[in-house]
């Protein structure tokens, strides 16, 4: 997923897009709310990070500027204001939710998953597609194999399904997504940051080696021309 953090204090930025990207998201940074208005022109995200307090134009502004062009992305606030009007103002201004600092890093990544989640209108931290199960708590992916049964017993099996970290990026992109089909530029923009190089090239890489895994399972990775690629179920062969 990529992240638009909005965050003035160099410091601050730096330890919260550390640990944004050691959880995998990309992560992209500017200091001020003007830049953050000029990327969000050109560039698409997933979900962004404000601070309140910055220079000029402040964080809620910047909200209600985002809100008032369009943009439909989930914003978390963060802010060292705590009282009850900060917070209300906050969510009126188009926030989807708040946090004061200092906060803990774990809350802050489950606020988000509730927020992505919400977005894509999901219900659980557990995404199902299929026999497939993704973990975004957890980072752990499952194929589900139906119950064995034999001599008056069953059992079903949770067989771990191993992914990579790109792998991964790819792959909870498509089952936030489905039934819907993922488009190929925003799959991009969601395996890197302004600080990284990836090719279009390589997102046909990360598929392949997703299909190769997925299809025993009855699972296929559909491509649309022109668009991007969609999770359909097929019979297993």
């Amino acid at each position: 997923m990529r992240l638009l953090l909005v965050e003035d204090d160099v410091l601050v930025a730096s330890g919260i897009k550390l640990g944004l990207s050691n959880a995998g998201y990309a992560v992209d940074w500017v200091g001020s709310a003007e830049r953050a208005l000029e990327v969000t022109r050109t560039e698409a995200f997933d979900i962004a990070v404000i601070d309140i307090g910055l220079p000029a134009m402040d964080g809620l502004q910047l909200t209600q500027a985002l809100r008032a062009q369009g943009h439909t992305m989930p914003a978390l606030i963060l802010t060292a204001r705590d009282a009850l009007q900060d917070r209300v103002q906050g969510l009126d201004k188009g926030a989807d939710d708040y946090m004061v600092k200092p906060y803990e890093l774990p809350e802050l990544l489950a606020r988000l998953r509730a927020l992505l989640r919400r977005s894509q209108a999901a219900t659980s931290a557990a995404l199902r597609f299929g026999p497939l199960e993704l973990d975004m708590a957890l980072r752990q992916a499952c194929i589900h194999v139906p119950a064995l049964r034999g001599e008056g017993n069953s059992l079903a099996a949770r067989l771990p399904l191993e992914l990579g970290p790109r792998e991964w990026t790819v792959m909870e992109y498509l089952m936030l997504q489905a039934p819907k089909p993922a488009n190929k530029d925003k799959l991009l923009q969601a395996l890197t940051g302004w600080d990284k190089e990836i090719t279009p090239n390589a997102v046909e890489v990360y598929i392949s080696r997703l299909r190769a895994k997925l299809e025993p399972h009855g699972i296929a990775l559909r491509s649309i021309r022109g668009f991007g690629y969609r999770l359909e179920r097929v019979d297993a062969a």
